[in-house]
């Protein structure tokens, strides 16, 4: 059993995989509105909504507001949960409204206290607002959602129970540069996918017979 460190763990996943170029989108709205409706359904569903809101306003935030409920709702409607994500999506882009869409000045602002500003928003929980941290804001946090607890678990980390109790414990190294940080979320992801989905089948990825060590 060879013991590694998150960034080994990275450039593992990353020279047997490639580049994900995750998150997949042309502006930032998109990928608020996708980080949105990803919430408690899978991809395909995801895209198809997110698809419907582009195609209907092409991800311009004011049309987006402009459109009414019933109908941004109707878009949505793929996504699942279609009430509550159109409130949120309603929420999220007034916020940034309220600040000019001005990312830096919004990182300026809040700086250390950032997340805890998007967890007021409606329908922003801990996944949400560290997929806003890290693909928005461009800081290099480390998003500790069901594959990354599931792959940790199988590395032989333990307490990762749910996305509270790993983000606690686990954060990244320094020596993760943004890229990297986005990089590694999308990679753990699509090794999830392959490996473990369902009851899963780590045991045959490249992955097996290595143990993590993480930093206390």
């Amino acid at each position: 059993m060879k013991t590694i460190d998150q960034y080994e763990l990275f450039k593992l996943l990353l020279n047997d995989m490639g580049e994900t170029g995750w998150w997949p989108a042309d502006s930032k709205v998109e990928i608020i509105i996708g980080a949105i409706m990803i919430q408690n359904t899978n991809a395909a569903n995801a895209k198809r909504a997110v698809n419907n809101i582009g195609s209907a306003t092409k991800f311009n935030p004011q049309a987006i507001l402009n459109l009414p409920l019933e109908t941004l709702e109707d878009l949505v409607r793929p996504a699942g949960f279609f009430k509550n994500k159109s409130k949120a999506v309603h929420s999220v882009l007034n916020w940034f409204q309220e600040h000019d869409n001005n990312l830096e000045a919004i990182t300026e602002k809040y700086e250390i206290n950032l997340r805890q500003e998007l967890l007021k928003l409606h329908g922003v929980g801990d996944e949400t607002a560290d997929v806003l941290l890290l693909y928005v804001f461009e800081q290099p946090v480390f998003v500790s959602d069901k594959y990354a607890q599931k792959l940790y678990t199988e590395l032989g980390v333990t307490g990762m129970d749910n996305y509270k109790a790993m983000r606690k414990k686990v954060s990244l190294d320094e020596q993760f540069t943004t890229w990297e940080a986005k990089e590694f979320h999308g990679l753990i992801d699509e090794f999830g996918k392959i490996y473990l989905r369902g009851k899963g089948n780590f045991e045959a990825s490249f992955l097996a017979g290595y143990q993590l060590k993480i930093e206390e």
